[in-house]
């Protein structure tokens, strides 16, 4: 069995020349990591949070890859199929400002026709976002108590990435679409925070599963962590986190990407079945990136930390698979 260190104090990602401190690698049950990043080319800083409603799915997205800013909103209607999708390739991330830390401080961006403001507060995050027909306002608060997933991936001292994964946190706001304004809220809705910072390589492929019901999520990763010795994966039960270490065996098809997907490990047992496909490809040159994002319902079971399985049927959520030349 894996073991992971835990890291329960404030701690900077970098050292004082910008490569990765060894004191950092390991994971959190909340954000204690200041990415104190230094230099350009290769830093990447984003902010990601998508949106789970009985009627809707949202993602949306504020990122600086240094060379371009790369921003989105997207919406689902579950009912129709319809979709919405505005994005935006801002050179050299202009008008781009993200925080060092997690859960504090504002991230905002502009340009090419998508505005994005996150205003993040201890008792939780206030997310305003705009472009052509679309404008969404969220209010995610923070319970007392919610755990986190934050977890350093060191694949040298020059590349690691910083990520928080929270997964499953009550949201309650309003979504403006040419089709009229919905309300967002309720027992049957949630968020999922994706925040990330780090130096990557130029070539990655990653998946991600979240997916959250009454009392439990999902935070599911794979192919991008392995032989780091590192995972960010987790199960959370009644905002408690239990750390899955170990890496998991993702089995899907990439001719048929809504057919039902298996994610499998020693204390994962998960059959995702996709309701719908979401594809995203930018193309700058050298640089690109393609991701096949399924929504779908999750089902099977999770083992805690103490060995006790967890059983769910129905979980609502997403698996993807994302290829980055950048």
């Amino acid at each position: 069995m894996p073991t992971e260190r835990e890291i329960t104090e404030p701690v900077d990602l970098c050292l004082p020349d910008g490569r990765l401190d060894p004191a950092a690698v390991g994971w959190t049950r909340r954000p204690l990591h200041r990415a104190n990043l230094r230099g350009w080319g290769r830093t990447k800083r984003w902010e990601y949070w998508g949106v789970v409603t009985p009627r809707h799915i949202i993602g949306l997205v504020a990122s600086s890859l240094d060379y371009a800013g790369v921003h989105g909103l997207y919406v689902l209607d579950r009912e129709t199929g319809e979709e919405i999708a505005r994005d935006a390739v801002v050179p050299f991330a202009r008008g781009a400002a993200f925080p060092d830390r997690s859960g504090e401080g504002e991230a905002a961006v502009r340009g090419g026709g998508v505005a994005v403001g996150i205003r993040q507060r201890p008792d939780g995050t206030s997310v305003r976002a705009a472009a052509r027909g679309v404008r969404i306002e969220l209010e995610i608060p923070l319970p007392d108590g919610h755990e986190s997933l934050g977890v350093v991936i060191p694949w040298s001292d020059t590349r690691f990435q910083y990520t928080v994964k929270d997964v499953g946190r009550p949201v309650h706001g309003r979504l403006v679409l040419p089709s009229g304004e919905h309300a967002i809220g309720g027992d049957d809705s949630f968020a999922a925070l994706d925040h990330g910072r780090g130096k990557w390589p130029y070539r990655m492929t990653w998946n991600w599963a979240a997916a959250a019901g009454p009392g439990v999520a999902l935070q599911l990763g794979g192919k991008w962590t392995a032989g780091t010795g590192m995972t960010e994966n987790a199960l959370i039960v009644d905002g408690r986190l239990h750390k899955i270490g170990d890496e998991l065996e993702w089995t899907y098809d990439r001719s048929g990407w809504t057919r039902p997907w298996a994610i499998l490990g020693d204390r994962v047992e998960v059959e995702f079945r996709p309701f719908h496909e979401k594809v995203s490809r930018v193309e700058l040159g050298l640089v690109g990136s393609e991701t096949h994002q399924c929504f779908g319902h999750f089902s099977g079971r999770a083992r805690t930390d103490d060995g006790a399985w967890i059983e769910f049927d129905g979980l609502t959520g997403w698996a993807e698979e994302a290829r980055q030349r950048w």
